[in-house]
């Protein structure tokens, strides 16, 4: 198969097998025979694709293929159980919606069943990381191998880790629907930390050929409007929209005309969208109205205001944003946060400072695989002047990254460092 062609069909995989897994586990109500169907639908069309070419609309086709498989399974499954009446009428019902959905080129018969599928894997059964693995898995169609190197753990651990949630949801019999009003706050922490998870792989991309991926930071904010209409009364759902629309305003400004990163300080902020940028703050401030004590997703939206208000890097009320890195790191402590906070640190104080607080994260076992630990501090070196230590920096975090055009960046920055 021409490698241009396998690229296309693993691009359309990835944005498409979500929704495509959704609505089969609508159907057939049982993840792992969901992903199975779902995969098949995928080989086939590794068979004819290279054939008989893309179709024009690649997604209802492998919709479509796959609804098929689920049809042709549960014709099977009733014929050998001989199952009753009931069953028969349901099937039947089945055929009429795959027949209208096939009508209809399949291009927007799944309703909210995303969201569906999210609550089913932040099923409170299951750990937080079986949650968070389960779902970069399933809505992200992230590989094992990335999930892990994402959170510095073991590919084994994750692969359990998915197997066992899959195993346990099966066995509880678990109903794929969202919960009703009075569950909804139990689950609702899990379900927004997924949807978040969710938009910063569309954001900034674990792995790959492209430094964003659009459609997961499109699917997150749709999952969030949807949520804070769920939970009107919650602040962090209100949060976490903010910071998504926030986030999403500089989406255009963040890659270069060949696809390349383009990093905040040196973004066009014309380019912003200012619309987005509306629609973040007003739920910024009902977030705020909600609670008097904000949380993490709040607090998060409120340092991303910052930025969306200033004219440019120096304008910028680093000030503001350290303080609210500091109460951040009191609600929501980890080492990512307090990376971040030294960044803010060395914006408000100097290089000097911020390289003192990075040089102290240096230990932190979380962060002994994590590239941007490295990156920053290669940029607070290349500021202070020490070019040849800032490029070994930089050539260190370049190979730990993942994603070509972040680590294509880094050896770039490596070599103006060795330059400079």
């Amino acid at each position: 198969m021409p490698a241009d062609l396998h690229r296309s069909i693993d691009a359309v995989w990835r944005t498409e097998s979500p929704r495509i897994i959704a609505a089969l586990m609508r159907l057939v109500r049982n993840l792992d025979l969901a992903e199975e169907l779902a995969q098949d639908a995928l080989v086939t069309a590794l068979e004819r694709w290279p054939a008989s070419g893309v179709p024009d609309n690649p997604g209802a086709w492998l919709m479509a293929a796959a609804k098929n498989r689920a049809l042709d399974h549960l014709r099977r499954e009733t014929m050998l159980v001989r199952k009753h009446a009931q069953i028969a009428q349901e099937l039947d019902g089945l055929h009429d919606e795959l027949h209208a959905a096939r009508e209809a080129a399949l291009e927007d018969d799944i309703g909210d069943d995303l969201l569906r599928l999210i609550f089913v894997a932040c099923h409170p059964l299951l750990s937080r990381e079986a949650q968070v693995a389960l779902t970069l898995r399933l809505l992200c169609g992230l590989t094992t191998d990335e999930i892990a190197r994402a959170f510095l753990v073991p590919e084994a651990t994750v692969a359990q880790r998915i197997v066992r949630a899959k195993r346990t949801l099966g066995e509880a019999n678990v109903p794929f629907e969202v919960p009703r009003r009075d569950e909804l706050p139990e689950r609702l922490s899990a379900v927004l930390g997924v949807v978040y998870l969710v938009f910063n792989e569309g954001y900034a991309a674990t792995a790959g050929e492209d430094w964003m991926r659009p459609a997961l930071c499109a699917e997150a904010l749709r999952l969030g409007r949807l949520l804070v209409g769920l939970a009107p009364d919650e602040a962090e759902a209100f949060g976490l929209l903010a910071l998504m629309e926030l986030q999403a305003s500089r989406a255009s400004a963040r890659t270069g005309p060949s696809g390349e990163p383009v990093l905040l300080q040196d973004q066009d902020r014309s380019r912003w969208d200012h619309e987005a940028i509306d629609r973040g703050l007003r739920a910024l401030v009902q977030a705020e109205r909600l609670s008097a004590a904000p949380g993490p997703y709040t607090l998060q939206a409120a340092i991303a205001a910052c930025h969306a208000r200033a004219a440019d890097v120096d304008s910028t009320d680093w000030a503001r944003i350290v303080a609210l890195y500091d109460l951040l790191g009191e609600v929501a402590p980890s080492p990512v946060v307090a990376l971040n906070r030294a960044v803010a640190v060395s914006m408000r104080s100097g290089p000097g400072e911020g390289l003192v607080l990075v040089d102290a994260l240096a230990d932190v076992p979380a962060l002994r695989g994590y590239h941007l630990l490295p990156a920053v501090r290669g940029d607070l070196l290349h500021k202070l002047g020490r070019g040849a230590e800032a490029r070994a920096e930089f050539l260190r975090a370049a190979d730990m990254a993942r994603n070509t055009r972040e680590r294509a960046l880094l050896l770039a920055r490596a070599e103006a460092s060795a330059g400079g």
